[in-house]
Order: C-alpha cells, then sequence, then structure tokens
C-alpha cells in the first residue's frame, strides 16, 4: 500500500497527463476505484503506450489494470465498470472491489474536402451526431458564416489542398475524413495528403469509375497499396441514398460503424431469422 501523501502527490498528475494525451491526439484509459474496503476514488491513468500517472494505492492492483487496459481500449467502449475478479486472474484481496474504465481521446473529428451540397450537408449531420467538423474548400464563397453559422462547424480555405488537408488532419487520430471534392484532380490531390496522416476513416465519393481513377493515379504515383486498400471507395453505406442529405447520412453511417465497431447489419435480421424457422 502506497503513503496517502506519495498517493496524493501521483493522483495530482493525472489532469495534467490528461491535458498531454488529448494534446499529443493519444488514447488512454482512467481507472477509478469506485468500491472497495478501501481508497474508494483512487485513479491510475494507463495510456496506449503503456505509460502510468497515478495509483490505485497497490502495486499488484494497478499491474492488473495495466494488463487489462489494452483489452478496453480495443473493445471501443466509452466507459465500462468490472470487478476485479473479472479481468484479474489471480486471487487477492481486491477480487470483490469495481473498477471504472473511461476512454480518454479528443473530441472525434470529420474532416470534410469539398464544400458543396454532400460536404455542407455531412457537416451539419456530424455536427448534429457530436463529432466536430471541419470543412475545406478551395473557394471562399463556400466558406462563408452566413452558409454556415454553427460555431462547431470549422471553415477552412484552402490555398492547396494538400497543406490544408495536412494541418488539419493532423496525426489522423480520432479523425474521420470524406472526400467529397468537385473533381479528379482535387480528389487526388486531397486523398494523397490525407493517406499520408492514416486517419481512423477515409472515405472517397464518386461513382465506381471515378474513384477507381483517382486510386490508380495514387498506385503510380506510389503510394503504398495497403494504405489504398484502406480507403472506402465508393464512401458510404448501400442506403439507396439520392439527395445530398441522404448521400450524407450514408457517409456518416460509415463512419460512425468504423468508429464504433459496428457492423451496418439491420438490428431486426434476428427476428426475422426466428421468424424464419418458425415457419419451417
Amino acid at each position: 500500500m502506497r503513503d496517502p501523501h506519495e498517493q496524493q502527490s501521483l493522483s495530482a498528475l493525472i489532469p495534467q497527463a490528461i491535458t498531454r494525451v488529448l494534446k499529443e491526439s493519444s488514447v488512454a484509459a482512467l481507472a477509478t476505484l469506485v468500491e472497495a474496503q478501501r481508497s474508494i476514488g483512487a485513479k491510475l491513468l494507463v495510456e496506449e503506450t503503456g505509460a502510468r500517472t497515478g495509483s490505485l494505492t497497490d502495486a499488484a492492483l494497478d499491474e492488473a489494470i495495466a494488463r487489462h487496459v489494452p483489452f478496453f481500449l480495443a473493445s471501443r467502449a466509452e466507459a465500462k465498470t468490472l470487478k476485479v475478479e473479472e479481468f484479474a486472474h489471480v486471487n487477492f484481496e481486491w477480487d470483490q472491489a469495481r473498477v471504472l474504465f473511461e476512454r480518454i481521446e479528443p473530441e472525434p473529428r470529420v474532416v470534410i474536402c469539398g464544400a458543396g451540397h454532400v460536404g455542407a450537408s455531412l457537416a451539419r449531420l456530424a455536427r448534429t451526431a457530436g463529432y466536430r467538423a471541419t470543412l475545406i474548400d478551395d473557394r471562399a464563397d463556400f466558406l462563408t458564416r452566413e452558409r454556415f453559422p454553427e460555431e462547431e462547424i470549422d471553415l477552412v480555405i484552402a490555398r492547396t489542398w494538400a497543406d490544408a488537408v495536412r494541418e488539419v488532419v493532423g496525426r489522423g487520430r480520432g479523425v474521420s475524413v470524406a472526400v467529397v471534392t468537385r473533381g479528379h484532380n482535387e480528389d487526388e490531390e486531397c486523398l494523397r495528403a490525407v493517406v499520408e496522416a492514416l486517419p481512423d476513416y477515409v472515405g472517397l465519393i464518386g461513382s465506381k469509375r471515378r474513384t477507381n481513377i483517382v486510386l490508380e493515379r495514387l498506385r503510380a504515383g506510389g503510394t503504398d497499396e495497403s494504405v489504398l486498400s484502406n480507403v472506402r471507395a465508393p464512401i458510404g453505406l448501400d442506403i439507396g441514398a439520392v439527395s445530398p442529405e441522404e448521400v450524407a447520412l450514408a457517409i456518416l453511417a460509415e463512419i460512425v460503424v468504423e468508429r464504433r465497431g459496428g457492423t451496418g447489419a439491420p438490428l431486426s435480421a434476428w427476428r426475422r431469422k426466428q421468424g424464419g424457422r418458425r415457419q419451417r
């Protein structure tokens, strides 16, 4: 068990560590002891690199928490409360204690290359769904506050598409990028810059023919196939979208599937299967 003064000093460092994690676009888990015989409220921050800040007052418990964090982060859950015995496969005094795991990561962002009808609709829809949206276009008259009064939508006028994309996307963590520009050349310039950043999601709008043209240009320019294989092209889920708003919905649905680890399958599928078995 740690000395109370040492524990207090360690806990005081957690806010600074969280600020750094967010600034670096990293991911971490904050573990809080919420039910135990002692030390309730103690916290331990475990970063995806394995770095730790704070303590739950017991070295063995800290070690068990650190071993479980990669599994928690891989689950993509926002928060989860577990008994220690559920993830620590050893018997010790903390077995019945409960720990709250909370995911720490930057605010999810959607970066949209192209402020036409689809891009504008996607920005507004993403904002409604809780994403920070950034619109990039090289046409200043398309990026005005009269057209986009929402403060949660950032507007970036591109001198060059590549420079604007690199600056906005950054390291790519927590970022989904939709390339919905007006032509092949703009698509290619944006996509070439986007794939370098390795964002969580990248999609390219257009027909199979149009998207194949852009991808072939990137291949010819030396872009690695393993990178291009992650590009969703054509972008979005097949929902039969026709209007710009429907296309935006199809795109955002695919972004959410990627972020949350969903399948995109109808939730009612199980019911139809059961019905089919009963009919037989």
